[in-house]
Parts: C-alpha cells; structure tokens; sequence
C-alpha cells in the first residue's frame, strides 16, 4: 500500500497534524484495533492518517458523532492481518469486526462498515432476527419489525434498494445482480446484504468527499460496468432514503451524546 497513491478531496480533518492508530482508536471508540506483524512502521504510519481521514469524512457524511463510527464502541477492526485467499476486505460477525488486507484492501472501507452497522442493527430493528442476520436480511424475510420512526426511514432504504419503484418487483439492480449470480453458479450479488452494501458504496462516493482510500468504483470499475452498482433514477432513490436515514439518525444521536442520555424519537433503536 506504501507505494500506492491516494486522493482525497474535501476540509482538513485533523489540521494535518501527524496521528496514530491510537489516535484512531481514542477519537472513534473502537473496541479494539489489531495491526498485522508483517505492516512495517512506515506503512503503519502512512494507514493510520489515511484511516483516520476515511473515517473522519465517513462521520461528516453521516452527520453523525464519533461513536457512530465504532456503532458505539461495539465494532473493531484489523489491518493487514486476518487475510483470506482473494478476499481483500471482509466483515466477520461473530467478532463483530472488519479487516482490511494490507495492499488491497483501501477502496473497501465505506462497504465493509456498512456490512457492520446492517449486522448490528439487526437486532435493533427487528424482534425475531436471530443473533448473525443482517437487517437487510431481515427485512427481505419479513421478520417483525420494532416501530419506531428511525427504523421506517430504514426500511425505506432497503426498499428503494431491492424493490422497484412500485414497492412491488424486484429492482434493477437485485435483477442485474441475480443474472450475474446464475452466471457464475453461486448467490454472491444478490444477497442483500451485498447489495446494500454496494448501494451504501454509492451513496457515500455521491457525497461529495472524495476519498479513494473510503470508497472507489461505483461509477467506472469493471462491476459497475455490468450493472452491479445502483445507476439513474434508482441511484437517486437509493441516495435519498441513505440521506433522510443518516441525518435523522445522526441529529438524535448528536442530541443524545449532548444529553447524555436517550432521545426517543431521534436514536432510540440504535
């Protein structure tokens, strides 16, 4: 990754003072942060300001607090250690933790969080969805959803995500999706955890911060290309629910860390 160049557009988040995975750790509240023992102390370095720049404009994006990111506290992640053969990032629930590999894993951050933060809602949103489902599974097998205002906007994001505009057929991208799967013999696309994950991916990349080391490659990589990525007026769609989620979402729970204590109608399941 040392070698690799980085861009990254938009306010300065830390006054481009020199910062450490510490650093990381304390600003965001992660549980935990692990560094694989084959990271020299130069590459070390260097990741640790381009984490703390991904993660700062992720928490910018979703007018949200600090402990939004580390989905208070609960949520780890690993650098350079826990590879898997041809897996540059993955999500592992039962730890509830990302892990990014060394020299192919920048690009992937913003869909490895998400795949995190559908997994711990999972629970929050729905009364009967067992301890590993994902909300975006949950909500596609109709599990009981806890009401609650937070929670419809959402649901409303997964709509606009599987569903066409009608609410009633499959969108474009789950079909886009399924066809690439019958094609390669497995169910990996359409799953909807990744699917919301690469909706997510999109929205962020929309945002206006441009940061390659958080996002890249809904618009021109070789998937995007075949339709893998939510494009026109489903993009949009998709856009706006993530936007109406986050900003209610980050306002209670911005309120909620300045009281201290739970805001009902603003964070109340999360």
């Amino acid at each position: 990754m040392l070698s690799r160049q980085f861009y990254r557009r938009g306010p300065s988040r830390r006054d481009q003072h020199p910062v450490s995975f510490a650093d990381v750790r304390r600003t965001f509240g992660f549980r935990s942060i692990s560094i694989g023992r084959w990271v020299t102390r130069q590459e070390r370095d260097r990741a640790a300001g381009l984490f703390y720049d991904a993660l700062a404009d992720l928490m910018a994006i979703l007018s949200g607090p600090e402990f939004l990111v580390s989905l208070r506290g609960t949520l780890s992640f690993q650098y350079g250690i826990g590879g898997r053969p041809g897996v540059s990032a993955f999500y592992e629930p039962a730890a509830r933790s990302f892990s990014l590999a060394k020299n192919a894993g920048p690009g992937s951050i913003a869909h490895e969080w998400f795949h995190a933060l559908d997994h711990y809602l999972g629970g929050k949103a729905f009364t009967d969805a067992p301890g590993r489902m994902f909300a975006s599974e949950a909500w596609l097998r109709d599990a009981t959803p806890v009401a609650h205002p937070l929670n419809d906007r959402l649901y409303a994001c997964f709509r606009s995500i599987m569903l066409d505009e009608d609410g009633e057929n499959p969108s474009e991208l789950f079909r886009v999706s399924s066809r690439v799967d019958k094609a390669n013999g497995c169910v990996y696309y359409s799953d909807p955890a990744e699917l919301c994950a690469r909706a997510f991916e999109a929205f962020v990349q929309d945002a206006g911060t441009g940061n390659n080391f958080l996002v890249a490659g809904t618009k021109a990589s070789a998937e995007a290309k075949m339709g893998l990525y939510p494009t026109g007026r489903q993009r949009q769609r998709i856009n706006s629910a993530f936007s109406e989620y986050f900003q209610t979402l980050g306002r209670g729970l911005l309120a909620d860390a300045k009281r201290r204590e739970g805001d009902t109608e603003g964070c109340g399941r999360f």
